[in-house]
């Protein structure tokens, strides 16, 4: 294992956030978006460098390379593909994470990669026990989860393809993966910040 490999991010954010209403890419939350907030996790997280997959929305985002997938209204899958044939070759491995889960932060990428050091070539985060997202995959692994991404199936049929390959990492204490889906879920969301708790593990 080399312990210096290179980690790519990938933040897949291409969808029209149809049940919101607007492309979740664009939600802005204390003065981001969730796509800008999306890259900064995966960067403070040690992913270098990061790929944005867009569709719905084209909008700049700093600090990433923009990849657009014109199949994105056929699901998660393409973009996926997508993202994947855009890292660049020095990358050993890939974190891939969702755009609509702002309470997934840095620590819980940090916790994949030093899973990774340690010997995984696949590594998911785990909340209660069970396997969400972030994603951690070895490069050794991409072509097979690029071929099974079909539809709205990202590279969870790879992952139960292949429950021997894959390295649990409890989450629980510095992420939640609860994702925003609709106009309620964000008013959730934000009214939990003007409480005063936590907007999201850091």
């Amino acid at each position: 294992m080399n312990h210096s490999a290179s980690t790519a991010g990938l933040l897949l954010a291409a969808g029209s956030g149809s049940r919101l209403g607007r492309p979740k890419a664009l939600v802005e939350v204390a003065g981001e978006t969730l796509v800008e907030r999306g890259v900064r996790v995966l960067h403070d997280g040690g992913c270098h460098p990061v790929v944005v997959v867009l569709g719905a929305a084209m909008v700049q985002v700093r600090g990433a390379v923009a990849v657009h997938n014109p199949d994105w209204r056929s699901g998660m899958g393409s973009s996926l593909r997508a993202g994947l044939s855009a890292l660049p070759p020095g990358a050993e491995r890939v974190v891939i994470a969702l755009v609509d889960q702002p309470k997934v932060g840095a620590e819980a990428v940090r916790r994949l990669i030093a899973a990774a050091r340690e010997g995984a070539t696949v590594a998911v985060a785990t909340y209660g026990g069970q396997p969400r997202n972030p994603v951690l995959i070895s490069r050794e692994h991409l072509a097979e989860v690029a071929a099974t991404a079909v539809g709205d199936v990202g590279a969870r049929a790879f992952l139960r393809a292949h429950p021997e390959l894959v390295t649990p990492v409890p989450c629980d204490d510095v992420a939640d993966p609860a994702d925003i889906d609709t106009p309620e879920d964000l008013s959730a969301f934000l009214g939990r910040d003007e409480a005063g708790r936590p907007r999201a593990a850091t």
